[in-house]
């Protein structure tokens, strides 16, 4: 696969990714429609490579995409043919935080599709949208995360770090219940978020449980006479 940016290539190797066959590519739930080289495909991705064969001159028929999200592929469309996507810290603050949920829908598409070089590209806009925007994402951004990578994905890091880092926080109002739907959705969310709120604890700890006076842990109310220890 392709090891350097498309922008970067030859006019003779550019020439020759825009010849040959087309593609037809439907993408979303309304199955909106592409029609891309094939040569472009297959020199991006691996994946496209596999499903549309070895062999130049082979019929191609199409692709679906139907989980995918259009302005996702948008986006990919862009990077296929020009080597890069756009830039929130470009665009109005209204749209900073649009842009960036559709780089983590991107994300998601490169994770299918096998390119990690433009995976880096959307999670940095992610990033960065989420900053400037002065926003993050809540369980229902982090949840299709969790459900569409593996284990040692890098979104996974970004995404439990932030839900510890909201947990944490003395003024958020967000506590642990917030990610619930996360929480039982996926084990691993529930382990990285503990594991970060652990660093960045930075190794404070709390009282011990088992020496805290009177009758911290006992069922009755404020004020009620306790006959305990």
């Amino acid at each position: 696969m392709a090891s350097t940016n498309i922008g970067d290539t030859t006019a003779k190797v550019f020439a020759e990714l825009l010849s040959g066959p087309m593609v037809d590519i439907y993408v979303g739930e309304e199955k909106r429609h592409w029609a891309l080289h094939r040569n472009i495909l297959c020199h991006h991705s691996a994946y496209f490579q596999s499903h549309l064969g070895d062999e130049p001159k082979k019929k191609v028929g199409k692709i679906e995409l139907l989980d995918d999200d259009p302005c996702a592929f948008e986006l990919l469309v862009k990077w296929l043919y020009q080597g890069k996507i756009d830039d929130v810290s470009d665009m109005p603050m209204e749209r900073k935080w649009e842009y960036a949920d559709v780089c983590q829908k991107l994300y998601v598409l490169c994770e299918k599709i096998e390119l990690p070089q433009l995976k880096n590209f959307a999670i940095d806009q992610f990033r960065k949208g989420c900053n400037e925007a002065g926003l993050v994402p809540g369980p229902e951004e982090m949840k299709p995360i969790y459900d569409t990578t593996p284990p040692n994905s890098p979104f996974r890091k970004l995404v439990s770090r932030i839900a510890a880092r909201q947990i944490m926080d003395p003024d958020s109002k967000k506590d642990a219940s917030t990610y619930k739907i996360c929480f039982e959705g996926s084990p691993d969310f529930a382990i990285d978020v503990i594991n970060a709120i652990r660093v960045g604890a930075g190794g404070r700890l709390f009282e011990d449980p088992t020496e805290e006076p009177g009758c911290t842990y006992h069922e009755h109310g404020n004020g009620q006479l306790c006959n305990g220890i």
